[in-house]
């Protein structure tokens, strides 16, 4: 079953059907904005956010979830800064892996890293809005490859991410 972007159901049980480009705030529900490319996460990724409570509490956000693809938000915060005063290299990291999970999972089966590097290419300082942009890059089997860009609002790269996955359950790719 292909998991294309679809409406997401707010807290109140309603439907966003506009098939507008949408995010999920932190308290999970439909919010108006987002990416022009065309993604409402399907409920399933709205589940899976709003069981997300890492990114809920850093403020991350999802923007858009297609097969294969995801995109996530988040701003520098004074708190996720190291001693030198620019973004501690840990939260890049979970920024751009929590955009590959959503979209290594955008394919239904419950699948999990297996192993990821990144490259830090640029500082991010406190207040910069960062967008995390992942893609499939193949498949097989129970295993994908995925890259993660970071970028900061002026489009500059910020970090560049690699992860390996894994399918824990469902069905592996054959195609």
């Amino acid at each position: 079953m292909s998991v294309d972007t679809v409406a997401v159901e707010d807290s109140a049980g309603s439907a966003d059907s506009t098939g507008s480009a949408g995010s999920v705030d932190p308290a999970g529900s439909a919010a108006s904005g987002g990416a022009a490319a065309g993604g409402v996460p399907n409920s399933r990724m709205a589940a899976l956010y709003e069981r997300d409570l890492t990114c809920q509490g850093l403020g991350i956000t999802l923007d858009e979830v297609s097969t294969g693809r995801a995109s996530m938000r988040m701003t520098v915060a004074p708190a996720m800064v190291n001693g030198h005063g620019i973004a501690h290299g840990g939260y890049l990291f979970l920024l751009a892996d929590a955009a590959f999970s959503y979209a290594c999972n955008s394919y239904g089966p419950v699948t999990v890293a297996q192993a990821a590097q990144v490259t830090f290419l640029a500082p991010a300082a406190v207040g910069d809005e960062l967008v995390a942009e992942a893609v499939e890059r193949t498949r097989s089997g129970r295993t994908g490859i995925y890259d993660v860009t970071v970028r900061n609002a002026a489009e500059k790269v910020i970090a560049e991410f690699r992860g390996q996955s894994v399918m824990l359950a469902g069905q592996p790719h054959t195609a």
